[in-house]
């Protein structure tokens, strides 16, 4: 795998999907925020540091993992430099990166399978912003 470096962080929801998907992408440089067991947390307390490291082009991508993903991506969208993405399926991912040059992905682990999720990261980390008509849109983003 690439050396792409990634922030990775979850809630209490999404702690068993963060560590499956940090066992998948073992070949990349990760860094990992949190949280560190199942007990109950508050998803911002690991969602903002993820968004915070990508802003500040410590890491070229982040992935939030929480029950619906709602929460992660509604907190990681506050910071200006982050388009964060929630994605349940592969071609959502792709998409995400290929039109909106999302840079974290959001997922939603009570919603989908493990397979799933791993296909969501691998197309999301390796689909490439198709720019054009879509650099235009995305420039329009940030307030």
């Amino acid at each position: 795998m690439e050396s792409i470096s990634i922030a990775i962080g979850a809630d209490h929801a999404g702690f068993e999907y963060k560590e499956m998907i940090k066992e998948y992408l073992s070949g990349y440089q990760i860094k990992d925020f949190g949280t560190n067991s199942p007990a109950s947390v508050d998803y911002p307390d690991f969602a903002h540091p993820v968004a915070a490291a990508v802003e500040n082009n410590e890491f070229a991508f982040g992935i939030l993992v929480c029950g619906s993903a709602n929460g992660v991506a509604i907190t990681a969208n506050k910071h200006q430099g982050i388009r964060a993405a929630i994605c349940w399926t592969k071609e959502l991912a792709q998409l995400a990166r290929l039109h909106n040059n999302a840079n974290v992905v959001c997922i939603p682990a009570r919603f989908i399978s493990e397979e799933a999720a791993k296909e969501i990261v691998h197309e999301f980390l390796n689909t490439t912003f198709e720019a054009g008509r879509h650099a235009t849109r995305v420039a329009k983003i940030s307030c």
